[in-house]
């Protein structure tokens, strides 16, 4: 993997994400000498791990709004109860 320097990346920004793009070329950016990130290819691996995160991320905001619900609830019915009712 090339390494290359934050300011260098800056710089030539465009021809490395072309370079990674096209050519599949990785690179490890650094900050001072040291090594911080690594810019690679996105695959359909990591868009796999992004639709994971999503869909774990949706599931997280429903149990949430299931526990606001819930701590708010004041009829004697339950919420099934209230959906037979109406579908009569």
């Amino acid at each position: 993997m090339t390494k290359v320097g934050i300011r260098e990346l800056k710089n030539r920004a465009s021809k490395i994400v072309r370079e990674v793009r096209e050519e599949q070329a990785e690179y490890v950016i650094t900050h001072q000498g040291q090594p911080v990130a690594v810019l690679h290819p996105y695959t359909e691996e990591d868009a796999e791990k992004e639709r994971q995160l999503e869909r774990k991320a949706a599931l997280a905001a429903m149990k949430q709004t299931a526990r606001e619900v819930a701590r708010a609830w004041t009829s004697p019915k339950t919420g099934v109860q209230i959906l037979e009712e109406q579908r009569r």
